[in-house]
């Protein structure tokens, strides 16, 4: 079972019960704060943008597989949840957040990662609408390819059609052929890191 299988089993409905009020990418956001070093369940909440109720029930449901353990000092990665995320890590490597450049349609951009999956990418719209879906303003979705940045369709240099987003992500990425760079723009810090994480999670689906 791959990382992505083993997250989604945990945001499945079990009756009887409230529904949920999280997704995959609060888990996913969950592990790389507890991967970070032990951490309380008021920050949990407010890094999250959750509630402290829903937050409760991420915790249960990550102890109770084994991903994480509970001490004084807050929530900490077992030794199998610190594999998982090694593992997811090796796929997703890098997030960063942008300064304001030629993608930045809303205030905050974040940039993420994906290492080989450059082949997986078509035109893009599927990793725009899961950006979208996740409360993203727009998601832009660039390729590695002989040495340069391209957009499918849109753009086959980016170093010269977009050079300030070029000369940031080359500086804080550093994508490698065939790797993926999405980037995601929202009026929020945490709408913008989701957009771009579920447009990156549909390389993944397979």
């Amino acid at each position: 079972m791959n990382v992505k299988e083993i997250l989604n089993s945990l945001i499945k409905e079990k009756a009887p019960g409230p529904a949920l009020t999280f997704t995959l990418l609060h888990l996913i956001k969950a592990l790389e704060l507890m991967a970070e070093g032990p951490i309380g369940r008021g920050k949990l909440a407010k890094n999250l943008g959750t509630g402290e109720g829903t937050v409760r029930t991420i915790i249960k449901r990550l102890k109770d597989s084994n991903l994480i353990e509970i001490s004084r000092e807050g929530c900490r990665l077992t030794s199998f949840g610190r594999k998982l995320w090694e593992k997811f890590k090796r796929k997703i490597p890098k997030k960063v957040f942008l300064e304001k450049n030629e993608f930045s349609l809303a205030q905050y951009s974040v940039a993420v990662l994906v290492k080989g999956y450059g082949s997986k990418v078509g035109t893009g719209m599927k990793q725009r609408d899961a950006a979208i879906m996740a409360g993203a303003d727009r998601a832009i979705t660039m390729v590695a390819k002989d040495k340069k940045l391209i957009i499918p369709r849109i753009s086959d240099n980016i170093a010269k059609d977009y050079p300030i987003a070029y000369k940031q992500i080359v500086k804080l990425l550093n994508p490698e052929q065939n790797d993926v760079v999405i980037v995601g723009t929202a009026k929020t810090r945490e709408k913008a890191e989701y957009g771009a994480l579920a447009a990156a999670l549909t390389l993944l689906e397979d």
